[in-house]
């Protein structure tokens, strides 16, 4: 039953993900996009993919705060393995228990920490990175000039600027009702979560350089952010074709060009994929804690 469960999971991620890209190749011109890719500029994505790896290890820095929270010290070096075989199993194994799930099961097994404390810890790591995006994401909004259809009745200039500043003064009341034993790292770990998602605002800008873009950088960084929240919901493979379609409806409001947009994805996902990839090659061994 479970490995039909999983199968249909799978199935269905496949069948989401084709759906949304047909949808995204239906709506931009496809001649442009190949255009597009024959004149990428390599050398700019060599400090995308540092940058990326960057802003991993950062936000592997933050997990293991929280292990340290619930009494589980391991080395960086062994927090930084377990990450990327976590990566690898969430983005190529994605019917299955998931890189997360992975993690708990080797952690709990070798460690025999309780499974309700590293299950806290994993989702909270999620969280701190998915609070990270929407501040970042409300201070973009900004400087970005959008062509929003309700801009001249809302003064939601203001709305954006309360709401960034009650980010995380709303998430640390959360943490303390529900995550109360993590609540001392808060600080700490919100540091790596931010710059965590910068790195990756960083990664997308040498990405853009790539292809050539050479204005509007903050609205594909805003657009970029909006897309990562979409992709983090467990609807198409690595959220692929989710972070497409983000990019292609977003255009009219955000002024960025549809094609390039496409192409900044899809590069963005084949390095997450190249650097998700490492996991398959890495052999976890618990005797050096």
């Amino acid at each position: 039953m479970s490995r039909f469960k999983n199968l249909f999971k799978t199935a269905l991620k496949l069948l989401l993900t084709g759906l949304a890209l047909f949808l995204v190749f239906r709506k931009i011109d496809t001649d442009q996009l190949w255009q597009i890719t024959k004149t990428i500029n390599w050398f700019w994505l060599i400090p995308a993919i540092l940058t990326f790896v960057l802003s991993k290890l950062f936000t592997a820095f933050r997990l293991n705060l929280y292990f340290k929270n619930i009494g589980l010290h391991i080395s960086e070096k062994l927090n930084i393995k377990l990450y990327l075989v976590g990566m690898f199993y969430n983005l190529f194994l994605p019917g299955g228990i998931g890189g997360d799930g992975y993690k708990v099961y080797l952690l709990n097994k070798h460690f025999q920490t309780p499974v309700k404390s590293l299950v806290q810890a994993s989702l909270l790591d999620r969280l701190g990175g998915l609070v990270a995006i929407i501040f970042l994401l409300l201070v973009l909004i900004l400087p970005v000039d959008l062509a929003l259809p309700f801009a001249s009745q809302v003064p939601w200039e203001i709305l954006v600027g309360i709401a960034a500043l009650l980010v995380f003064p709303v998430f640390w009341l959360m943490q303390k009702l529900l995550f109360k034993a993590f609540l001392p790292s808060f600080w700490k770990a919100n540091g790596w979560s931010m710059a965590g998602q910068l790195a990756q605002l960083v990664c997308a800008w040498f990405i853009l350089k790539s292809l050539g873009v050479t204005e509007n950088f903050l609205a594909y960084q805003l657009v970029f952010l909006l897309s990562s929240i979409v992709a983090v919901l467990p609807l198409t493979i690595g959220g692929v074709g989710a972070r497409e379609l983000v990019f292609v409806y977003a255009h009219t409001y955000a002024g960025i060009d549809e094609a390039i947009a496409v192409a900044f994805s899809l590069l963005f996902f084949l390095i997450t994929a190249m650097v998700s990839l490492t996991g398959s090659m890495i052999s976890i061994k618990f005797d050096d804690k």
